[in-house]
């Protein structure tokens, strides 16, 4: 372990300094205490617990399968705004069944943000390609040449800017 100048700061150990620290758990605990350490022996025991848990956790997690990590990061380079959500939502389409955080961790292994800024599309971009499907609807009341009240349904179609009326009527149903 490197030697280090303090200037009457905390000790900050990297994980290798930990890692080495932790091989001193086969000592007994009497002999740890008379040892001149940075750290409490029980710092030390829990070190070699968390390591211990680590190594077993990555041991017994599953390795995914390489047509899936493929398949991920084919999606999330054909979709850039999609984040790991819904590329694992596409992917219980499709009938892959693999955990959110495996989807999270594929492209972040990969160099790529599994969160992308989806603000870079902007409204206008939105309503322009969402064009063709939007309408909007609207109730009017006009006053006709002959000075006859109307009440009018208009709907707009987007994509066209046409004006459609679906009905209009001088005498509308009384509300119930």
């Amino acid at each position: 372990m490197p030697h280090r100048q303090l200037d009457g700061q905390r000790v900050r150990f990297e994980p290798a300094d930990r890692a080495w620290l932790a091989l001193l758990h086969p000592l007994p605990r009497p002999s740890l205490y008379s040892l001149r350490l940075l750290v409490r022996p029980d710092t030390i025991l829990r070190w070699h617990r968390d390591l211990l848990a680590r190594r077993h956790a990555a041991a017994s997690r599953p390795r995914t399968v390489r047509s899936i990590r493929a398949l991920v990061l084919r999606l999330v380079a054909e979709n850039p705004s999609w984040g790991y959500r819904r590329v694992h939502s596409e992917l219980l389409t499709l009938g892959v069944k693999v955990a959110a955080s495996t989807v999270w961790e594929i492209p972040r292994e990969a160099g790529i943000d599994p969160t992308p800024d989806r603000a870079a599309t902007t409204w206008t971009q939105f309503l322009r390609s969402q064009a063709e499907a939007l309408l909007a609807a609207d109730f009017l009341e006009t006053i006709t040449l002959t000075g006859t009240r109307m009440y009018v349904l208009a709907v707009v179609e987007h994509d066209s800017r046409r004006i459609r009326i679906l009905g209009a009527t001088a005498h509308p149903p009384a509300t119930r």
